[in-house]
């Protein structure tokens, strides 16, 4: 029997903690949901820790053997073998073995498709959400499943650095199509931030590309031999895909998982006489070294999901994202799906909690060039206090763009008229 509506909410590891920290409530019809400080948060606390709704690996990171439980996304190799493969160094030993958590002994597949879970507990969870409608049983390897057709089309419409996966709707069906109680479901589903028409139509251009509505339609079309059920026939028609299709853009939360990061982490925690720790520092510095000489930025296991109350202080973030200091930071340290969210100042009673989308470097850029990096990469025009107080300043483009190349010679006209087609 399907959860009631706050026990969702117990998805959140300390749900009592998170309720007595936050709110959530309706800004207006323009900004949606924001979540709001209902006490004194200090600098270093952890606001929340959630679980999301759904997620699923990026089918790019699976293929190129980053190896993840199916289920919470948590690494399945060990810290060792994690930096042999990155490193290059098949012959690595990892000091401090003890601080790897990952345990080979409690891995479980599904005994029909042979899909990998980091324990029992996982894969009866997945089981029982969405598995038994998306298990291929002995046809894993067949690459005329419908199923499989879709991971490959997606492959090659969506390549790295991946920011979202196709199979994450997938789950999506596939959990409706399970539930005996479907509305709960899809109500879930429904309180996730939705787009205009012409907004979905930029995502979608955004994920895949110049020829994205052949594509869009290439993907429906498979989509719906692969998945489609009466029960929700409004997702596979045309605009109810591309819905579907934007609110998984606009709302999944990239999730990285690393057991060697974990193991680091552990490493950085022990109480060590003073010339141990600077010999493992050394070796963890040369170690990180070796690995982006070998792999370069790609460490994780990655992949995105679904999270109901972070999706709250996102949609708010849209309109507010230069917002300064940043008041969060959202993490995955326990090398699983749980998202922590960790307050990076001191954040007042009745304040918004709000993200940047910007690092420190991009917002010291001109406003011009804040906004074209936002709407390029993230679909929206600030319209925080800063940038409107800054709206009659020239548009012009910041050094640092110019010297990378980027945006020379725009105007005010050339933005207006890329709001169109450079998303």
């Amino acid at each position: 029997m399907a959860a009631p509506m706050d026990d969702m909410f117990t998805l959140c590891v300390d749900s009592s903690k998170v309720w007595s920290y936050v709110e959530v409530r309706t800004i207006d019809k323009v900004k949606g949901k924001g979540m709001f400080a209902k006490k004194a948060i200090r600098k270093g606390e952890t606001i929340f820790i959630e679980r999301p709704l759904v997620c699923a690996q990026f089918l790019w990171n699976a293929l190129y053997k980053y190896r993840a439980c199916d289920y919470c996304l948590r690494s399945l190799e060990t810290a060792e073998e994690n930096a042999r493969r990155l490193s290059g160094n098949l012959s690595l030993i990892l000091p401090y073995p003890e601080q790897c958590r990952v345990r080979h002994e409690l891995h479980q597949a599904c005994p029909q498709c042979q899909v990998m879970y980091c324990c029992s507990e996982c894969r009866q969870a997945a089981l029982d959400q969405y598995h038994r409608a998306l298990c291929l049983g002995v046809s894993q390897e067949d690459l005329e499943h419908p199923v499989n057709k879709l991971q490959d089309a997606w492959r090659n419409m969506h390549f790295p650095p991946e920011t979202s996966s196709i199979m994450l709707m997938s789950r999506m069906v596939s959990t409706v199509k399970q539930a005996k109680d479907k509305g709960h479901w899809l109500k879930l589903f429904s309180q996730f931030c939705s787009r205009t028409a012409n907004e979905e139509e930029e995502i979608a251009h955004k994920l895949l590309g110049e020829k994205f509505q052949g594509q869009l339609a290439l993907l429906r079309n498979l989509f719906t031999m692969a998945l489609y059920d009466d029960h929700l026939s409004q997702w596979f028609t045309p605009q109810g895909f591309l819905s579907l299709f934007s609110l998984v853009g606009t709302n999944g939360q990239g999730i990285g998982t690393s057991s060697l990061s974990q193991w680091v982490h552990g490493c950085d925690a022990l109480e060590l006489p003073r010339q141990q720790r600077e010999h493992l520092d050394a070796f963890i510095d040369q170690l990180y070294k070796d690995i982006e000489r070998e792999t370069g930025d790609f460490l994780n296991c990655e992949g995105s999901g679904l999270f109901l109350l972070q999706s709250s202080y996102v949609s708010s973030a849209r309109q507010t994202s230069l917002k300064t200091p940043a008041e969060y930071d959202a993490s995955f340290p326990d090398n699983n799906f749980l998202l922590h969210l960790t307050a990076l100042c001191d954040i007042g009673p009745g304040e918004e909690i709000c993200i940047s989308y910007l690092d420190c470097c991009q917002r010291e850029r001109s406003r011009h060039s804040r906004h074209k990096i936002l709407r390029e990469n993230y679909l929206f025009l600030c319209t925080c206090p800063r940038c409107i107080s800054q709206v009659e300043e020239a548009d012009t483009t910041s050094e640092e763009e110019e010297e990378d190349g980027d945006g020379e010679g725009e105007t005010e006209g050339d933005e207006a008229e890329d709001e169109m087609t450079d998303v």
